[in-house]
């Protein structure tokens, strides 16, 4: 189900919004009448994205840039401005993942999550907030359980996610007086998207993921959505710093369960 909010007249950012949950987010702001500005390593994808976006309804702009390359992310961030104008809503959404357990994750692997997602976010962070509309601006960024539930086979990606719920709280406490909310977004098992075909890839791993999730079902694209859209309203206007689990209840206790399914299935094909 989707929540309606206006946003006419605004310019949302997306950084990672060409594919998943960030792509879902991207079109409910278009829905909503914003001007989409998305951001992503592939040209490819940004042009697919963007016409998607289009069709949508709204006015869609794309920019290619490795969230890892600082120069580049900026260089990306003042084209979207040159285009739309200052930046109300900015989401910060790249990331990577895979599973591998400590002993078997290399340097470069647990640099390469690193980078992309602590990294990357302080880099669109730090290069957009000259650019952003304030005060009333509205900072998201998509994090996931892994921030504060140690899972197996998931080191790299819990220690890259602890630093972007920390950047939340930092940019809040920091950038609060400007009138600029910062929050994070924890999506929780969320249908039809990489990060869990990835990590429950099989029947049995998808049915036992859904029964440790007290509401007993997958997530949407459009849950997470809806999220982001009530953060970035005037409805949230006292919200900033928060870290807010859209997971139908999975992080109570339910999610370590799917470290376990991996640590299984990856043993299953040694």
């Amino acid at each position: 189900m989707s929540v309606s909010f206006d946003f006419r007249g605004k310019h949302v950012f997306v950084a990672g919004g060409t594919s998943g949950i960030n792509l879902g987010v991207a079109h409910a702001f278009a829905r909503s009448g914003a001007r989409v500005s998305v951001l992503s390593r592939s040209q490819d994808k940004v042009d697919a994205a963007v016409t998607a976006l289009k069709r949508t309804g709204g006015d869609a702009a794309g920019f290619s840039a490795d969230v890892r390359d600082y120069a580049k992310t900026e260089e990306a961030l003042k084209a979207a401005h040159a285009k739309f104008g200052e930046i109300d809503v900015l989401i910060s959404g790249a990331a990577g993942n895979f599973p591998a357990p400590a002993l078997g994750i290399s340097s470069n692997g647990f640099r390469a999550v690193v980078e992309i997602d602590l990294l990357g976010t302080f880099h669109v962070l730090r290069a957009a907030y000259p650019l952003v509309k304030k005060p009333g601006a509205s900072i998201i960024n998509i994090s996931a359980p892994q921030a504060f539930l140690p899972m197996e086979m998931q080191m790299h990606v819990c220690a890259a996610k602890a630093g972007v719920d920390m950047v939340t709280r930092v940019g809040a406490l920091e950038w609060g007086a400007a009138g600029v909310r910062v929050n994070s977004v924890v999506p929780g098992p969320i249908d039809e998207t990489e990060g869990m075909a990835r990590l429950a890839p099989t029947p049995e791993t998808r049915q036992s993921t859904i029964e440790s999730v007290p509401m007993q079902r997958y997530g949407t694209k459009q849950d997470i959505a809806n999220a982001c859209l009530w953060l970035a309203s005037d409805a949230a206007s006292y919200v900033s710093g928060a870290i807010i689990p859209v997971d139908g209840g999975w992080s109570l206790g339910g999610a370590t369960s799917l470290g376990t399914n991996m640590k299984k299935l990856l043993a299953s094909d040694s």
